[in-house]
């Protein structure tokens, strides 16, 4: 085992080494090739790293020797601290890395391909929500007389106007912004390395203007187009901007702008959708601008719902 070498600083369990060094091998290249998305491969590495751990506290002495038995006793501890949809992906991530074993010759078979989760289902997510007057409210509060403010603004409504994820967006470059048919438009990495373009509203072409122009990036075309600010300087610096930075930003915007709901990153795609289908778009469209493959996931961003909901609670008069 001494030729092997972690994967992304991840070590290899002790359950796969004392399958021999061709397991150890294949289990490395189960996250370095078969996962592409790095939040899917850190989520499943800690699902199995996990499961595996736990499976040698119960005496199993190799990853070939782990039994259906097993997997179903892990799952159903799983449903004692852990919502139902996240055991459902732990799950999904134990069967997928025992797939990739049986192709790779280490095992004869997946013990976790009879084991069922816990069922669930979801017809709303639970990502909090703005109205689109608090949507507005926290545009108008950033102040735009520093580059940090003109990114911040830019962010935030990219994610309002496109409906782009936090990731996709902070993967964006400088050219990923730029013009066709005589106006502005963004491309956007989604997921699994799918390419989406689309044009940008006014209110976003006008920000993103105001961005590009005010910090002076126009220039790099190549360069990130979020970025971290240099510090001691107040002006942007060459690094792209992390996720959990952005976080961190949104929340202490929504704060200072008076805002109440406990918002995150995912809050603002959200919030697009629901003001888009408020306004009389298709849900078919929705699903088009957002990039989602099936209407069904668009509908789990659709809080139009929640209104009706609280008209009729305001009905109960005591």
């Amino acid at each position: 085992m001494n030729q092997l070498v972690a994967f992304n600083g991840a070590s290899v369990p002790v359950l796969v080494i004392a399958a021999g060094e061709g397991a150890g091998v294949r289990f490395l290249e189960f996250f370095a090739s078969a996962i592409r998305n790095p939040h899917t491969r850190r989520a499943y590495a800690r699902a199995a790293g996990d499961f595996l751990a736990w499976c040698a506290s119960a005496g199993v002495t190799s990853i070939t020797a782990v039994q259906p038995l097993h997997v179903a006793s892990w799952v159903e501890l799983q449903t004692q601290t852990h919502a139902a949809q996240t055991v459902k992906q732990r799950l999904a991530a134990i069967r997928h890395l025992f797939d990739w074993l049986v192709v790779g010759q280490v095992m004869p078979h997946n013990p976790a391909t009879s084991v069922r989760g816990p069922s669930h289902t979801a017809k709303k997510g639970k990502t909090p929500v703005l109205e689109a007057s608090e949507a507005r409210q926290l545009l108008d509060s950033i102040d735009v007389s520093t580059p940090i403010g003109l990114r911040d603004r830019a962010l935030i409504a990219l994610m309002v106007f496109s409906f782009a994820r936090v990731g996709a967006a902070l993967a964006m470059r400088v050219d990923d912004v730029y013009v066709q048919h005589r106006r502005l438009w963004v491309r956007i990495r989604e997921k699994g390395g799918k390419r989406h373009e689309m044009p940008c509203h006014h209110t976003l072409e006008g920000y993103l203007h105001a961005y590009l122009e005010g910090t002076g990036i126009a220039g790099e075309p190549k360069g990130p187009l979020f970025r971290t600010v240099a510090r001691g300087t107040g002006r942007l610096s060459s690094t792209p901007l992390p996720q959990a930075n952005a976080y961190a930003m949104v929340r202490r915007r929504a704060t200072a702008a008076g805002i109440g709901t406990a918002i995150g990153n995912h809050t603002f795609r959200a919030t697009g959708i629901t003001a888009y289908l408020k306004n009389g778009g298709t849900l078919e469209n929705a699903a088009a601008m957002a990039n989602h493959a099936s209407t069904r996931t668009t509908q789990l961003y659709d809080r139009r719902h929640d209104e009706i909901s609280l008209d009729e609670v305001e009905r109960i008069r005591v």
